[in-house]
């Protein structure tokens, strides 16, 4: 990769999680003459005007690309050792930027919770990425940083006080606030139009080891109704993004040998409280869509907002002894949008900066980059992970 001009190119940057990845990046990093980067998008104007609005350089390049237009795609992915794209739906909009950074050995991050794509994606271009060395990694925002990595860091402290992992952990949604993803809405909404043309896609959203390469494990708990968490003592509803995260983690366990082992269950669900009133929240939230009032694509909350926002995920492993031991993962801004932009970035300068022996592939982050990205994030974009003894 060394003919590559650029160390980042940010590809939807006029988009509004794209300025702010592209914000995110000025702020953090404008300063530094080791990270040549560039900004990505349709529409010349808007790409200056972002740049301008932002403060950015004009040393930095920017560059027109179209989904619509392969030979632009392709000539943006020559150019960079990582694509960061935030242009979703994938399934509508990234296929030919993966199949493009496959070939040409360019690292891709992205933003995806479409596991039918996923599924097809890993397929199509796994054998391109190991031959051409390009580092594909999924679902680099809370889509499933927060959710792989919390388990990553849970069974790393198991192993390290047992010798081995436990088979079983909980995840728990303590606090969420912040405006939902238009994005994760828009890309719903494209999967339930996908399954009409393919209804064969439905086995690959219901199954938890979908994306584990063929591999098959126990049968998972149930997370589809209210429920009492006994060892909490409170009433846990379903967490519509259950589904992309579980698959996410049992394939970042199948690709790091089973490091979790063969007999792994995790189950997701959301806290809403103890007693009668725990109960009647979590009837009501299994009950209520939480996308309804999602933004539109390309709209979003003020920055205030996305300031005030914040998340506390608990993870809580069965220990042999009957004892719980749980770890948190917290996050300083909203999950939508504030904390996903600066996980995204993140996620892109470890795999060039950090991850040097990682060979090519399609990946999850928690075998992509693990504990370099846990550091990575505490260190600069606003994520706490701690134990929490029992």
């Amino acid at each position: 990769m060394n003919d590559k001009i650029f160390d980042v190119v940010i590809y939807g940057a006029t988009g509004f999680t794209g300025k702010l990845v592209v914000e995110y990046m000025q702020n953090n990093y404008g300063n530094d003459n080791n990270i040549a980067w560039a900004m990505a998008g349709r529409n010349h104007n808007k790409l200056c005007e972002v740049r301008d609005e932002l403060g950015v350089s004009k040393d930095v390049s920017l560059l027109v690309a179209d989904s619509s237009d392969i030979q632009s795609i392709s000539a943006m992915v020559k150019q960079t050792k990582c694509i960061l794209t935030t242009v979703g739906p994938y399934q509508l909009y990234g296929s030919d930027v993966v199949s493009e950074c496959a070939n040409n050995g360019t690292d891709y991050v992205d933003l995806c919770g479409e596991p039918g794509w996923m599924h097809e994606q890993i397929n199509k271009h796994s054998e391109a990425a190991k031959n051409s060395g390009a580092r594909i990694v999924f679902s680099c925002g809370f889509d499933s940083i927060p959710f792989d990595l919390g388990v990553l860091f849970l069974q790393n402290e198991v192993i390290s006080r047992l010798g081995k992992a436990v088979p079983n952990i909980r995840g728990r949604v303590r606090a969420m606030n912040g405006e939902f993803s238009g994005g994760t809405a828009a890309s719903m909404m494209a999967t339930m139009g996908a399954l009409k043309e393919k209804p064969e896609l439905i086995e690959v959203l219901v199954n938890p080891f979908s994306l584990s390469n063929g591999f098959s494990g126990p049968e998972q708990p149930v997370d589809n109704k209210p429920m009492i968490d006994e060892k909490l003592g409170v009433w846990v509803a379903p967490f519509f993004m259950a589904p992309i995260n579980t698959k996410n983690i049992h394939r970042s366990n199948a690709l790091m040998g089973h490091l979790y082992g063969e007999d792994f269950c995790y189950n997701e669900m959301w806290v809403q409280g103890a007693g009668e009133e725990g109960k009647a929240a979590a009837e009501l939230i299994s009950k209520i869509n939480p996308l309804g009032d999602a933004p539109k694509p390309g709209e979003g909350p003020s920055k205030e907002s996305r300031e005030n926002g914040n998340y506390d995920v608990l993870f809580c492993a069965d220990m042999p002894d009957g004892s719980t031991l749980s770890a948190s993962v917290q996050g300083d801004m909203d999950p939508g949008y504030g904390s996903t932009s600066k996980m995204i970035l993140e996620s892109a300068l470890c795999l060039i900066q950090d991850c040097e022996d990682l060979s090519g592939g399609i990946y999850t982050p928690a075998p992509a980059m693990g504990v370099k990205l846990i550091t990575r994030l505490e260190d600069s974009a606003g994520l706490t992970f701690s134990i929490e003894e029992e």
